[in-house]
C-alpha cells in the first residue's frame, strides 16, 4: 500500500488536518444559513418606503409589517433544536431553505398587506432556524483545534449577507431609474428586492444535499458506521475514530438537559447569572442597532437625502459592519470580552449623542424636509461610527459571553431565555422606531444614547470576564 505519511510540521506550527479544505467547504455551506439570516433580516430596508406608498399605510402599520419577521424568528429559534435532534441537522437546514424560498416568492408578489406580513413571519421562522442550526452543526463537524475559527464563519456570513442585500438593493434601484416603485420586467423594484433572495435560498438547499450529516446526530440515532465515515472525513485518518465515537457517546451520556426550572433561584425569581445574560441581550438591542439595518434607507430619506444616495449609505454602513466584525474577531481573545464591550459602549454613546444633535436640526415636513449640509454630514459620519463601534464590540462579544458565562448545568436553557429576550427587545425597537421618528427623530436617538451609557455601569458591576477560563470554571 502506498504510504500517505506527511512530512512533519515545522517547529512551532500544528499540522493542518488532512481534509481541512473540505471541512472549510462544509462549514461555508452550513454558514449559508447565516448569510440568509443577514440577507433576509436587512433586505426589507430597501422596500420600506415603497411598501408604505403601495399599501397607503401609516407608521404603526408599517412597523408591524417590518417587525413581523421577528415573531417568526422566535418561533424558529425555539423549535429548531428539537427538530434537528429528531430528524437531523441537514433536514433542518433543508426545511429552512424551503421556507426562505417560499417567503421570498410570497413577499415579492403579495396580494395585500396581511399576506406580506405572513410571508415575513415565514421568513422569520427560517431565520430563527438558521440562527440555531448553523452554529450547532459547525461546532459538531469542526476539528477541535480549528473549532473557534470555523465557528466565526456564521457571524461573518451574517454581516456579509447584510452587505450583499444592500448592494443588491442598490443595483435594483439603479435599474429602476432610482424609483423604488419603478417597473422592471413587470414587477416593481421593491418586489425584486424581496424576491431575489430565492437565489441564495436555493443555493443553500442545494449545498445541504452535498454536505454530511453531523456525526453527533448519527451516533444519537445508532448510525455508527456513517458517523465513523464522517469523522474520518472531517478529522483525518490519523485520528482514532473509535475513540472519538466513544468520547462523543460519553459526552452525550453525561449531558444534563437543562430546563427552565433549573434557572429559578435568587431574590428576583431567576438566578443572577441568568439576569445578566438577559441584560446583555436587551442592551445589545436597545442601543438601536437594528434601526440602521431595517430602516436606514427610510431614515436618510426622512432627513432630505435622495433615495439613490440613501441606498448607497445603507450599503456603506454594511461594509463598516463587516470591518468591525473582523476587528472583534481579531481582538476578542487578545484583550478580553469586557474591555472590548466597554470600548464599544463608550464609542456607541458618543456616536449616538452626536447623531441626536445632528438630527435636531431637521426642518420642514413631507417632501420638503431638509438638514443643513454640516449636520447632514455629521449625522452620516456618526451613524457609520455607531455601526463600527457596535460591530467591533457588542455585535460579537455578547454572543461569546452568552456561550461561555453560564454554568454547564444550565447553559442550554439560559441561552434560550437570553436569546428570546433579544428577539423581544429587537421587536420592541423595530416596532417603535417609525412612530418615534415621526414624533421626534432626535429624541429617539437620545433614548438610544441613554441605553448605551447605561450599558457601561452594567458591564463594570455585573458582567464577568470569561477570557481564558474553561467552561467548567463557570459556576
Amino acid at each position: 500500500m502506498t504510504s500517505t505519511a506527511q512530512p512533519p510540521a515545522p517547529e512551532g506550527r500544528k499540522a493542518m488536518p488532512e481534509h481541512l479544505s473540505h471541512v472549510i467547504f462544509i462549514t461555508a455551506a452550513a454558514a449559508m444559513g447565516g448569510f440568509l439570516f443577514g440577507y433576509d433580516s436587512s433586505v426589507i430596508n430597501g422596500a420600506v418606503e415603497a411598501i408604505r406608498g403601495r399599501f397607503d399605510i401609516g407608521s404603526e402599520a408599517l412597523a408591524q409589517v417590518i417587525a413581523a419577521a421577528l415573531i417568526g424568528c422566535a418561533i424558529g429559534a425555539t423549535t429548531a433544536g428539537r427538530v434537528a435532534d429528531r430528524i437531523g441537522r441537514i433536514r433542518c437546514m433543508q426545511i429552512a431553505a424551503v421556507l426562505f424560498t417560499i417567503s421570498a416568492i410570497g413577499s415579492a408578489v403579495p396580494f395585500a398587506l396581511w399576506d406580506l406580513a405572513m410571508w415575513r413571519v415565514l421568513g422569520g421562522v427560517a431565520i430563527g432556524m438558521a440562527s440555531v442550526i448553523g452554529p450547532a452543526y459547525i461546532a459538531e463537524v469542526s476539528p477541535p483545534a480549528y473549532r473557534g475559527r470555523l465557528a466565526s464563519f456564521q457571524q461573518a456570513a451574517i454581516v456579509v449577507g447584510i452587505a450583499v442585500s444592500q448592494l443588491v438593493n442598490c443595483g435594483i434601484l439603479h435599474l429602476a431609474g432610482g424609483d423604488q416603485c419603478g417597473t422592471i420586467a413587470g414587477l416593481e423594484a421593491w418586489q425584486w428586492m424581496l424576491g431575489v433572495m430565492v437565489v441564495p435560498a436555493v443555493l443553500y438547499g442545494l449545498l445541504s444535499l452535498v454536505i454530511p450529516e453531523s456525526p453527533r446526530f448519527l451516533i444519537s440515532v445508532g448510525r455508527y458506521d456513517q458517523a465513523r465515515a464522517v469523522l474520518a472525513e472531517v478529522e483525518g485518518k490519523d485520528v482514532d475514530i473509535d475513540q472519538r465515537v466513544d468520547e462523543i457517546q460519553e459526552a452525550m451520556r453525561r449531558e444534563h438537559r437543562s430546563t427552565f426550572r433549573d434557572l429559578l433561584g435568587g431574590r428576583a425569581g431567576l438566578l443572577p447569572i441568568v439576569w445578566i445574560g438577559i441584560g446583555l441581550s436587551v442592551f445589545q438591542q436597545l442601543v438601536g442597532i437594528n434601526v440602521i439595518f431595517y430602516y436606514s434607507s427610510s431614515l436618510w430619506q426622512s432627513v432630505g437625502i435622495d433615495p439613490s444616495s440613501s441606498f448607497f449609505y445603507s450599503f456603506t454602513t454594511s461594509i463598516i459592519n463587516i470591518v468591525g466584525t473582523v476587528i472583534a474577531m481579531t481582538f476578542v481573545d487578545r484583550i478580553g470580552r469586557k474591555p472590548l464591550a466597554l470600548i464599544g459602549s463608550a464609542g456607541m454613546a458618543a456616536s449616538l449623542a452626536v447623531a441626536a444633535w445632528a438630527f435636531s436640526s431637521k426642518t420642514g415636513t413631507g417632501e420638503h424636509i431638509r438638514m443643513p449640509d454640516t449636520q447632514g454630514t455629521v449625522a452620516l459620519v456618526a451613524a457609520h461610527s455607531f455601526v463600527l463601534f457596535f460591530a467591533l464590540s457588542w455585535g460579537v462579544v455578547v454572543w461569546v459571553l452568552l456561550g461561555e458565562m453560564f454554568p454547564n448545568r444550565i447553559r442550554a436553557a439560559a441561552l434560550g431565555v437570553a436569546a428570546s429576550a433579544q428577539w423581544v427587545a429587537d421587536w420592541a425597537i423595530t416596532v417603535s422606531f417609525p412612530t418615534l421618528s415621526d414624533w421626534n427623530l432626535s429624541g429617539a436617538y437620545v433614548m438610544y444614547t441613554i441605553f448605551a451609557v447605561l450599558s457601561i455601569p452594567f458591564l463594570l458591576k455585573w458582567v464577568p470576564e470569561t477570557k481564558g477560563k474553561a467552561l467548567e470554571e463557570m459556576g
